[in-house]
C-alpha cells in the first residue's frame, strides 16, 4: 500500500510538470494615456479563444497562455481595443487609449451623418459627454454654458427652472429662437409650458424645458450646428441652430466572442447660499413709506411715523402700533427706547400678543429663509454585444431640493438601445427611453405672489423671519402674517407668511415621456446604402396649483381673476412621430470624393391642452378638487393643435484631392400652417472649403481651412395663424359669451426665410497645442 501511495505522488508531479510546461503565466498592468491611471475591469483575452481574465482595481491581471498562443486583446468600454504580440516576456504593461481618438475631427452632422469636420464648409462643434456630465445638474443645458463661441445660455436659479439656448442671437421677432434638439437624428421637443402671465413676468411657475429629460449620463458627444448651411437638410424648425446628441450604445465584440460591461456611478452635490452675495438691507428705518408725519397731520407732538388707532393692551389708551399694512421700509428711524405694538400683537397665538416690544431692526432677515440645496444623482449601466448584436441598458435617478423650504425635484430615467445585424449588410436597431419626472414647491416667479419679489422690494426690516416660521409651524392652519390689515382686520394686505406659502400654496407637477425610434439600415453594396427609421417623442403632464383658504388676494386660474383662494389644474399630452426614408450614394476614386444623398421626413404633431379652475375661491379648506369652487366654473382654457409637416431633400459632398469640398443641398416643405394655396416652400444651402495645410505639409501645421457658406432657411408659421377664432369670455349668468378676437390672422401668410452668409478660418498648430476657429456670419430674416 505505501508502494502504490508513492507511485501516486510520483504519477501527480509528473503530471504538475507536463501541465506546467504546456501553459505559462503573463502579468502586468493596464492603464489609460490620458492620466496614466489604472484601468480596472478591463478586458484580457487570448485571441481566438474563451481564455479570458479582467483586471483588478489596481488594473493588474494575471493570465494562463498556452503555447500557441499569439496574440493577448485588450478591451475596456471608452477605451480603443488593442491586440498586443506575446514575446517571451511574462510581464506586459499596457497603455490605453480613449476610444474618442479614433473619432477625432469626426462630428456628427444633419441627420445624424458622420463626417470628418475638416470637409466641412460650415462652423459646428463637438462636446463629449464628460465635458457634460462632470457636474450632474437636473438639466444637462446649463453645463453647455461658456462651452461653444456663439451659444448663449440663458439659466435660472429656480428648481427645475427653464433655460433658453440661443445660437447666433435672435432671428425671429415673434418665433420661437429656440434651438433644435435631435437624439440619435430623432427630433424632440423642447417646449415650455408656461402660462402667460408666466411668460408676461406677472407671475406664474417656471416648468423647465422639455430636452431637460435627457440625462446627462447617457450622452456620448454633443454637436453643436450653427450656420444655415449645416442645419438646412433639418428643415424650418432648424433655423435656430441645431443641438445634435448621440446617446452611448453597446460595442461589438471579436468573432466569437461576446463582452458586456457594468458601470456604477453616484454623484452627490450641496448648494449653499452665499449670503455674501445676498442684499444688504439697511438697519436704520423701519415699516413704513415716511420716516416722519407733521404735528399737524397726526395731531400727536412727537412726530413719529407710527399708527396711533388702536387700543392693543386695552388700557383704554391708544398705542403706537407699526403699519402693518405697509410694505416698505422708508418708516420710522428705529430706537429701542420706543416700545411699539408689532403685527404679532394681534394674534392669541403669538407669545407676543397684546404685547409691546423694542422697535429695533429683527435679528432674522431674509435669508434666515433659505436653506442648503442638494442633489443625488445615481446610475447603473449594463452595456455589451457579440459579433453581430449590442445593446446597453441604463437607468438613472436624480433627486434634489431646492433653496427654499418644502420643495423636490424627483427624475427617473431608463433607456435601451440594442441592434442586431441580421444578414451582412442588413442591420435593425432600436431605442427606447422613459422618463417619470416629479416635481413639489416650484416657486413662484414675476412680479406678484413671489417671495423674492417681496424680499427684494417690499418687505419690513422689523420682520423677523425665525418668529414667521414658529408662528406658522406652531400654527400650520392660519396664515399669520407680518402683513396684515390690522388688529381687527388681519387678512393679508399684500403678502402672506412666506411659510405659508411654500406649505399651503404649493405646486405639483409631473411628466410621463417616452421617446426613441426602431431603424433598419440595407447596405446593398459597398456605394449604396437604404435607411428607414421611425422615431416618436410622446409624452403627458399634470400640473397643480393651490392656493389656500386666508391667503392674500391675487391673480389665479382661468381668466386670472384676483381671488383668496383656488384650485387650478393643465393636463397636456403631445406626440410627435417623425418617418425617415433616407437612400446614400458613396464613390471614391483616385483623387475625387462623392457623396450623394436623398430621402423625406414625413412628420406629424399632435398637443392637446386643457386648463380648468375654481371660481370665487374654494367651499372646504383644503380641499382642492375643481368641485369645490364656490362659484359655477368659467369654462375651461382648451386647445388642440395638429400639425402635419412633408418634407424632401438631396444634398452632396463632393471632395479633390483632399483639398477642395464642395457641398450643396435642398430641401422642399410642405406644412399645413400655412395657406392651401401656399403651402410649399424650397431653400438651398451651398458651401465650399480649402484645406490649404494639404498644400502647404507643414510640419508644425496640422489643419488649415478657409471656408464659405450660402443657405436660406424657411420657417413655417405656429398653428392656426392663418384663420380667426372665437375668443370665449366667462359666460353672463347662464348665457355663453364668444367675441371676434382681438387680432386679424392673414390668410395670405408666407414662410418666414432667414438668409445666412458665413465666412471662416480654422487652423490647428504645433502638434495641436495652439489653435483657433475665426467665424464672421450675416443673417437676415424676412417674411416675419
Amino acid at each position: 500500500m505505501r508502494k502504490f501511495t508513492i507511485l501516486l505522488v510520483l504519477l501527480f508531479l509528473a503530471g504538475l510538470q507536463y501541465a506546467n510546461a504546456q501553459t505559462r503565466t503573463l502579468s502586468g498592468k493596464v492603464i489609460s494615456s490620458e492620466d496614466g491611471k489604472s484601468i480596472p475591469g478591463a478586458t484580457v483575452q487570448v485571441k481566438g479563444t474563451t481564455v479570458g481574465t479582467t483586471t483588478d482595481l489596481d488594473g493588474n491581471f494575471s493570465i494562463s497562455v498556452a503555447p500557441d498562443a499569439t496574440t493577448l486583446v485588450f478591451s475596456f468600454v471608452g477605451m480603443k481595443t488593442l491586440e498586443y504580440k506575446i514575446g517571451n516576456e511574462s510581464t506586459i504593461n499596457i497603455t490605453m487609449q480613449p476610444e474618442a481618438q479614433l473619432m477625432e475631427e469626426v462630428v456628427v452632422t444633419a441627420l445624424g451623418i458622420s463626417r470628418k469636420k475638416k470637409s466641412l464648409g460650415y462652423a459646428t462643434q463637438q462636446l463629449s459627454g464628460d465635458e457634460i456630465s462632470q457636474v450632474k445638474t437636473a438639466n444637462f443645458i446649463n453645463n453647455l454654458q461658456g462651452k461653444s463661441a456663439g451659444v448663449d445660455i440663458k439659466q435660472n436659479n429656480n428648481l427645475g427652472g427653464s433655460t433658453n439656448i440661443i445660437i447666433r442671437g435672435s432671428s425671429s421677432l415673434t418665433g420661437n429662437n429656440q434651438a433644435l434638439f435631435v437624439v440619435d437624428g430623432v427630433p424632440i421637443s423642447n417646449d415650455i409650458v408656461n402660462d402667460p402671465g408666466q411668460v408676461s413676468g406677472r407671475n406664474g411657475y417656471d416648468y423647465g424645458n422639455a430636452a431637460a429629460d435627457i440625462d446627462a449620463s447617457d450622452i456620448a458627444s454633443i454637436d453643436i450646428l450653427k450656420g444655415a448651411a449645416a442645419t438646412a437638410l433639418y428643415g424650418s424648425r432648424a433655423a435656430n441652430g441645431v443641438i445634435m446628441i448621440t446617446t452611448k450604445k453597446g460595442k461589438r465584440s471579436e468573432p466569437g466572442q461576446k463582452r458586456w460591461g457594468v458601470t456604477l456611478s453616484s454623484n452627490a452635490t450641496v448648494g449653499m447660499v452665499d449670503r455674501s452675495t445676498f442684499p444688504k438691507y439697511q438697519n436704520k428705518y423701519g415699516a413704513g413709506y415716511a420716516t416722519w408725519i407733521p404735528s399737524w397731520y397726526s395731531g400727536y407732538p412727537d412726530d413719529l411715523a407710527m399708527d396711533r388707532n388702536y387700543d392693543i393692551n386695552g388700557d383704554g389708551k391708544l398705542d403706537l402700533t407699526v403699519p402693518t399694512y405697509d410694505d416698505a421700509s422708508f418708516g420710522h428711524i428705529f430706537d429701542p427706547n420706543y416700545m411699539v405694538y408689532h403685527y404679532d400683537s394681534y394674534y392669541p397665538e403669538s407669545p407676543y400678543y397684546k404685547k409691546a416690544r423694542p422697535w429695533v431692526a429683527a435679528e432674522n432677515g431674509p435669508d434666515y429663509f433659505l436653506q442648503n440645496a442638494w442633489n443625488f444623482s445615481n446610475t447603473v449601466a449594463v452595456a455589451g454585444g457579440g459579433q453581430s448584436t449590442t445593446f446597453r441598458l441604463a437607468y438613472t435617478n436624480n433627486t434634489g431640493s431646492g433653496i427654499l423650504p418644502n420643495s423636490y425635484l424627483n427624475k427617473n430615467n431608463l433607456d435601451f438601445s440594442g441592434s442586431y445585424e441580421i444578414v451582412s449588410g442588413l442591420t435593425v436597431s432600436g431605442k427606447l427611453t422613459y422618463i417619470k419626472m416629479s416635481s413639489k414647491g416650484r416657486n413662484s416667479t414675476g412680479y406678484s405672489d413671489n417671495i423674492f419679489s417681496s424680499f427684494r422690494q417690499w418687505m419690513q426690516t422689523n420682520v423677523d423671519y425665525k418668529e414667521q416660521e414658529e408662528l406658522y409651524h406652531n400654527n400650520p392652519e392660519q396664515n399669520i402674517t407680518w402683513n396684515p390689515n390690522g388688529p381687527y382686520d388681519r387678512a393679508p394686505a399684500y403678502w402672506d407668511n412666506p411659510y405659508w406659502v411654500r406649505y399651503k400654496n404649493y405646486e405639483t407637477d409631473g411628466r410621463s415621456r417616452l421617446l426613441g425610434y426602431a431603424m433598419v439600415n440595407w447596405k446593398i453594396n459597398k456605394h449604396f446604402d437604404i435607411m428607414g427609421r421611425f422615431g416618436f417623442d410622446t409624452y403627458s403632464y399634470l400640473l397643480e396649483e393651490r392656493k389656500a383658504i386666508g391667503s392674500a388676494s391675487g391673480e389665479f386660474g382661468v381668466g386670472r381673476p384676483d381671488v383668496t383662494s383656488g384650485y387650478a389644474r393643465r393636463t397636456q399630452s403631445f406626440t410627435e412621430t417623425n418617418t425617415d426614408i433616407i437612400g446614400t450614394y458613396n464613390q471614391n476614386w483616385k483623387n475625387i470624393s462623392l457623396n450623394f444623398l436623398a430621402g423625406l421626413n414625413i412628420r406629424r404633431q399632435r398637443n392637446d391642452l386643457v386648463y380648468a379652475s375654481t371660481q370665487g375661491g374654494l367651499i372646504v379648506p383644503d380641499l382642492y378638487s375643481l368641485s369645490n369652487s364656490r362659484n359655477a366654473q368659467s369654462p375651461p382654457l382648451e386647445r388642440l393643435a395638429t400639425i402635419g409637416v412633408n418634407g424632401y431633400y438631396a444634398s452632396f459632398s463632393l471632395g479633390l484631392s483632399n483639398q477642395i469640398y464642395l457641398d450643396g443641398s435642398i430641401r422642399m416643405y410642405q406644412s399645413s400652417t400655412l395657406p392651401s394655396n401656399n403651402d410649399t416652400y424650397i431653400y438651398p444651402a451651398v458651401s465650399v472649403s480649402w484645406l490649404f495645410s494639404e498644400l502647404l505639409k507643414s510640419d508644425w501645421l496640422q489643419l488649415g481651412k478657409i471656408r464659405l457658406s450660402y443657405a436660406q432657411v424657411g420657417n413655417d408659421a405656429p398653428f392656426a395663424s392663418t384663420y380667426d377664432t372665437y375668443t370665449q369670455f366667462p359666460s353672463f349668468g347662464v348665457t355663453p359669451l364668444f367675441s371676434v378676437p382681438s387680432t386679424k390672422n392673414n390668410p395670405e401668410l408666407k414662410p418666414e426665410t432667414t438668409k445666412s452668409l458665413e465666412a471662416g478660418l480654422n487652423m490647428t498648430m504645433l502638434n495641436k497645442r495652439l489653435g483657433f476657429d475665426l467665424t464672421y456670419y450675416k443673417n437676415n430674416t424676412v417674411d416675419q
